[in-house]
C-alpha cells in the first residue's frame, strides 16, 4: 500500500488509460443468460482485462525518501512525482 498526493494519483490513472482508453478492452467473455431489458442472448460481452485496481497494485512506492511513486510501464520505470510529474 502507499500514500500518494492528488497530483501523482490523477498520473497514475493517466497512465492507466494509455494502455485501457476506454477502460475495455477487445477481450471477450460469452454471455450466458439472456439481457434482462430485451430478453434477447448477445452471446458477446466486452470485459476489463486488466482493472484499475490491479494496476495500483503494481506501483511501489521510490524508496529513496523523495515521495515519488515507481510504475512499470512497458518495459520500464516510470517515476511519479508528489507534484503529478512522470519521468521514464
Amino acid at each position: 500500500m502507499f500514500i500518494a498526493t492528488r497530483k501523482q494519483r490523477e498520473a497514475l490513472f493517466k497512465v492507466f488509460q494509455r494502455d485501457f482508453p476506454g477502460w475495455i478492452t477487445p477481450t471477450l467473455r460469452t454471455k450466458s443468460t439472456p439481457c434482462t431489458r430485451c430478453g434477447h442472448h448477445d452471446g458477446v460481452v466486452k470485459v476489463p482485462s486488466l482493472q484499475y485496481r490491479r494496476f495500483l497494485q503494481k506501483v511501489v512506492p521510490e524508496l529513496c525518501g523523495y515521495g515519488a511513486l515507481m510504475v512499470p510501464w512497458k518495459g520500464m520505470w516510470l517515476g511519479i512525482e508528489r507534484d503529478g510529474h512522470t519521468h521514464s
